[in-house]
């Protein structure tokens, strides 16, 4: 159920650029599970990071304004 947290906030900020913007701001993987959890979103760092690693995704940051490549749509 948890991978299914992280899959379903990975594609709502896929389609929602406001989504997007406010999970781009968190400066690590805690804050951003800490983020999704008040959202309603339940997962752990062990299962960000194993949805994140079989879609070949990055967590870091990029660009300027800084922004992370690990949305799907």
């Amino acid at each position: 159920m948890a991978k299914k947290d992280v899959e379903a906030l990975l594609i709502a900020g896929g389609e929602d650029k406001h989504v997007r913007a406010k999970y781009d701001v968190p400066g690590n993987k805690e804050e951003f599970i800490a983020l999704a959890a008040e959202d309603g979103y339940t997962f752990t760092l062990d299962e960000l990071d194993q949805v994140l690693q079989e879609a070949g995704d990055v967590f870091d940051k990029y660009g300027n304004p800084p922004k992370r490549s690990i949305w799907w749509t």
